[in-house]
């Protein structure tokens, strides 16, 4: 990898392109359907753009055998779009292998499937806002940025602040795929009691299905929640035929009605500014 290839690379660049770049850099990886919902107007314009980025070794992509039909790809950085963002930085330039070392063990994680759906819930709130005039994903973090602001007491999957006419509701994002048992996803709420008020969002539980969710509310029911914690929970199964996580799906325990996310606490924050408590 030579700066001459990187400054060559810099004068075809698109905005386009350089926010993939920024959303992989921050995210890790995405499928093609999440790219398209996020930057493209249809499936087709993504899987060229892609494609061609692909081709220059600014993105790579990877994917596991599947029969009958193809897995979609996955794609992540490739070393001439890393080399790009340290430059970005002034920072050292990565080695072609170390970056293709860390695609390798992104595909081989177990933290995989569980990372994909909670991009996932992030790019379906995107993707709602995209085509809506006054509504907005105005803070997104990962896991590690979520680690940072609350020191490592709780371990949310993601946070959000999600606007919508004005007012700007909070919340951390607990992405659940069904592999603990309920008592223990609603154990996590503990470390949500010692934030304080400052980072005292709704805790947003995302389960698989609907019948999950009535069993993590009939526990909730019998322990109790921490003082000053808020919970939502929300059933992939459900919002899948009402509207995705933005539409009306989600409840609080004690109460069967069902929510919009701009329902759930917040703010009005006038000019649609993230909320930071």
């Amino acid at each position: 990898m030579t700066a001459s290839v990187v400054a060559a690379e810099l004068a075809r660049l698109t905005p386009r392109d350089r926010l993939l770049l920024n959303l992989l850099d921050q995210h890790s990886t995405f499928t093609t359907d999440h790219l398209a919902q996020l930057a493209f107007g249809s499936l087709g314009r993504a899987r060229n753009r892609l494609n061609l980025l692909y081709t220059r070794s600014i993105l790579d992509r990877f994917r596991h055998y599947q029969r009958p039909g193809s897995q979609a790809w996955r794609w992540t950085l490739g070393p001439v779009g890393a080399a790009l963002l340290a430059a970005g930085r002034g920072a050292t330039m990565p080695r072609p292998a170390a970056v293709r070392d860390s695609t390798a063990r992104l595909a081989m994680s177990p933290r995989l499937n569980h990372l994909l759906a909670t991009n996932g819930f992030f790019v379906a709130l995107t993707a709602h806002a995209r085509t809506r005039s006054g509504v907005q994903l105005a803070r997104w973090w990962n896991e590690t940025r979520c680690r940072e602001a609350t020191g490592n007491l709780v371990r949310p999957d993601g946070h959000g602040v999600w606007v919508t006419g004005g007012r700007a509701v909070p919340f951390w994002l607990e992405m659940d795929l069904g592999t603990e048992t309920v008592g223990r996803v609603a154990d996590k709420l503990t470390g949500y009691a010692a934030l304080g008020t400052r980072r005292a969002y709704p805790v947003a539980f995302w389960l698989p299905t609907i019948t999950r969710e009535a069993n993590l509310h009939a526990h909730l029911s019998r322990a109790g929640l921490p003082a000053g914690v808020s919970v939502a929970t929300g059933a992939d199964d459900y919002a899948a035929a009402h509207g995705g996580p933005a539409g009306p799906v989600w409840r609080i325990p004690g109460d069967p009605t069902r929510l919009t996310l701009v329902d759930l606490p917040g703010t009005a924050t006038g000019d649609g500014a993230p909320w930071d408590g």
